[in-house]
């Protein structure tokens, strides 16, 4: 990897690159502020699954590893998932209210 100001980002891009069926419609963003380094993560919307997994497994998977190499080159690492044009995914009110009804 390149020099640690920018490894998070790279790292970041290889391992979703690796995860997802559309490589070349990854792009990451990055932010530093004083909350310590943004990552921005955009995929495409066929993607958005593989990229979150199960129940966020992926998702959370990706962010303690990024704060690993975070902590390896003094920065706080933050991972923002972006929302893809196009997306069907329903607004949170609406998830996971069917189907619960006691009879």
């Amino acid at each position: 990897m390149a020099n640690s100001s920018t490894a998070d980002q790279e790292f970041l891009e290889y391992l979703v690159k690796s995860l997802v069926d559309h490589p070349e419609d990854v792009k990451v963003d990055r932010k530093v502020d004083e909350m310590g380094v943004l990552l921005s993560l955009h995929v495409n919307a066929v993607d958005m699954g593989q990229v979150v997994g199960r129940q966020g497994a992926t998702a959370k998977a990706i962010r303690s590893l990024l704060r690993i190499v975070g902590v390896k080159n003094n920065a706080r690492v933050n991972l923002k998932i972006e929302e893809p044009e196009g997306s069907t995914r329903a607004p949170r009110a609406a998830q996971g209210g069917e189907g619960n009804e006691n009879i």
